[in-house]
């Protein structure tokens, strides 16, 4: 379907320490169906070759541009790029992530469609391809919902095309390492920008490789999230469903071993609870596969573990000191072309 007078897009990806899903990242920006007008890659400190990587695959290229914006979280990291964009329209993804080649040319589809539109959330998907990783995905992927045009996943700033004027209008992203995306698509709402959905424009998202990777990660999610504010929407479930097991594990260590099938029978229909909402049409058979169902239930045993270590270690320390969002100049410290 062609585009008529699509407008100029530039898009923004906050990199730290991508030394090795970089190249596929800016491989899959140069086969776009539609490409970019413009590419900022911000750095946010990166300790590894992120930064010299960035130079070698872009160099030649005069849509790149490389900023390096020293310890930058990724929520200050896309302000720095969105405030040095030169387009009115911002095509947003993340490092990590693959996009499909047909990706910003589906999110403008969507556009060109209703030109009135202020932000369009795109699809993504994980990347399965171990035993571990499907386990992954059934616990903690959000599943598919039906939205305008079809099933997907999202809202995700990591797959969104944002006018300039929306980012300026809220504030830009909180300066958080976590949860600041969810802040920025909470705030589009509230302001009551008009939003479209792009079913078909998918990237495709690497998740945590192990289990000590994921527990790490978490334990960084839990506690930028605990300094956001936000542990209604996440903590307090999780301590509610340890609470009420409680007493009877307590009854099942003092009394009799019988109580403990109660929290035993709790966490079961939690695991089966997890794999169904992500069944995408495959039938009860498939829900009891055992290794399938232990490994799920495993991970979220490690998210757990990580959620209540996170919020201990926020409550014991204070968050770090950030400046105001739009707080930025229009060019960070150092830019490398």
């Amino acid at each position: 379907m062609p585009i008529p007078s699509r407008p100029c897009v530039s898009l923004v990806v906050p990199i730290r320490n991508e030394e090795r899903s970089l190249p596929l990242l800016v491989d899959s920006i140069r086969c776009q169906t539609l490409p970019p007008d413009e590419v900022i890659l911000v750095d946010g400190g990166s300790t590894d070759r992120t930064v010299a990587l960035a130079r070698e695959l872009t160099t030649g290229d005069l849509r790149y541009r490389v900023l390096e914006a020293r310890e930058a979280t990724p929520g200050r990291g896309r302000n720095i790029g969105i405030a040095a964009a030169s387009n009115d329209w911002v095509a947003l993804t993340d490092a990590g992530i693959r996009i499909e080649q047909t990706w910003l040319e589906r999110l403008c589809q969507v556009l060109a469609r209703d030109p009135t539109l202020d932000v369009i959330y795109g699809n993504y998907e994980p990347i399965v391809c171990t035993r571990f990783s499907r386990a992954a995905a059934l616990a903690y992927v959000p599943p598919k919902q039906l939205r305008l045009g079809g099933r997907m996943r999202g809202p995700s700033i990591a797959s969104s095309l944002v006018r300039k004027a929306v980012w300026e209008a809220v504030g830009g992203f909180p300066d958080l390492r976590a949860a600041e995306d969810l802040i920025f698509i909470e705030q589009v709402e509230a302001h009551g920008f008009r939003i479209g959905w792009a079913p078909d424009a998918t990237g495709w998202w690497h998740l945590q490789p192990s289990l000590s990777r994921t527990f790490r990660k978490f334990v960084l999610y839990s506690k930028h999230n605990v300094w956001a504010g936000r542990q209604r929407f996440w903590h307090y479930g999780i301590a509610r469903q340890y609470a009420l097991a409680a007493p009877f594990l307590a009854l099942g260590l003092l009394h009799s071993v019988w109580w403990l099938s109660v929290p035993a029978a709790g966490a079961m229909a939690r695991i089966a609870k997890s794999i169904w909402s992500r069944r995408e049409g495959r039938g009860i058979r498939w829900l009891f596969k055992p290794v399938q169902f232990l490994g799920v239930g495993l991970i979220l045993a490690t998210i757990d573990a990580a959620t209540f270590l996170g919020w201990f270690q926020a409550l014991c320390s204070r968050p770090p000191r950030r400046e105001p969002s739009l707080a930025e100049p229009a060019r960070p410290s150092a830019e490398v072309r």
